[in-house]
Order: C-alpha cells, then sequence, then structure tokens
C-alpha cells in the first residue's frame, strides 16, 4: 500500500499542494501534521504513519526536508524503513527505492550516514585525548570530596564501621569502599 506523509511548517501554510501530489502518486492513506517545524521532535502524525507502514508499504513524501528534521534524523529514518522492508518515494527529488537510480541514491545516502558517524566518532576521540592533555577528568565527578574521603578515612581508622561512614555522608557503602581503595 502507498501512505503519504506531508508538513507544513506554520498554522498559515496550507498542505494542499503536497497532498494533492500525493493522492496523484496513488497514496491510500494520508498522514499530515501541520504547524510543525522541521526542527520540533514530536511530530505525531508522522509517528502515527511509521506505526502504520507495515513490510512492502512505501512511503510517499513530497519533499525529502518534509519528511526528516536534519540530515541525521533522515538517514536514521530511510534505514529505519529499509531494515522493516518499508518502500520509499519522493517525488521532488524523484527518490525511488523501486528503481535501480532510487537504490543507488538511497545507498549513497547510507554511505554518507556511515562517514558522518565516523568523523563524529574520530571528533569525539580527538576531542577527549585533548581535554586529557590538559589534564581535565573525564566521566562523571566523584561522589566524595577530597576532604570527605580524608574525613571518612579517619573515622573508619578510629573504628567506626564503614556502614556508618557512608550514611553519615549520603554515599552507598560500596561507593565509600571504591573511594577508599582508590586513593
Amino acid at each position: 500500500m502507498k501512505v503519504g506523509y506531508a508538513r507544513v511548517s506554520t498554522t498559515d501554510q496550507n498542505p494542499a499542494l503536497q497532498l494533492t501530489a500525493l493522492k496523484k502518486a496513488g497514496c491510500k492513506q494520508l498522514y499530515t501534521d501541520e504547524g510543525i517545524s522541521g526542527i520540533v521532535t514530536r511530530r505525531p502524525a508522522l509517528d502515527r504513519c511509521l506505526k502504520a507502514l507495515k513490510p512492502g508499504d512505501t512511503l510517499i513524501v513530497w519533499k525529502l526536508d518534509r519528511l526528516g528534521r536534519s540530515l541525521r534524523d533522515l538517514i536514521a529514518l530511510l534505514d529505519e524503513l529499509k531494515v522493516r522492508d518499508i518502500k520509499f518515494r519522493s517525488l521532488t527529488e524523484a527518490i525511488d527505492t523501486e528503481t535501480p537510480a532510487g537504490r543507488a541514491m538511497w545507498q549513497m545516502i547510507g554511505v554518507l550516514a556511515e562517514l558522518e558517524r565516523s568523523l563524529i566518532a574520530e571528533r569525539t576521540r580527538a576531542g577527549q585525548r585533548a581535554a586529557q592533555a590538559r589534564g581535565v577528568h573525564l566521566g562523571r565527578r566523584p561522589k566524595l570530596t577530597t576532604a570527605q574521603l580524608a574525613h571518612a578515612r579517619k573515622l573508619v581508622v578510629q573504628g567506626e564501621r564503614p556502614a556508618a561512614v557512608a550514611k553519615l555522608l549520603s554515599v552507598g557503602r560500596s561507593t565509600l569502599y571504591r573511594a577508599l581503595s582508590n586513593r
């Protein structure tokens, strides 16, 4: 079955152009989000549309930017459709996964997505290495300050039960044991 999705960004805009094109393309079901900007995460009609799609169905949009908020979002959505065996078609960009050219375009989008993920991971690792070189501690902050740890160590040496010390400092017993063994 052919399913259409349309979106207009403001309440002033009219989805009629998109809906007419989707009907002309043979869509039996139409979902429309109105007054929803592309940067908004929640798009109720799109969510309902994606839930209704079944393997073998074709999702048709008037234009790619009506579907994805960003390239990353669009790629993730197209990947999800591919995994679910749902075909995709964009009328304006002439992308149709039922044609060889459309499948090639889909694969190019996948290659770009993989490249983008690799670049993001590489930049993240480089940023972490640079931060460590500057002496920045990565990860969570310790639950106990140096002063609290010194106080806890002193109490334990004086014979106080570790469970009581942990409760006094509002941390778990294992957190206290780990902190005492690390420093």
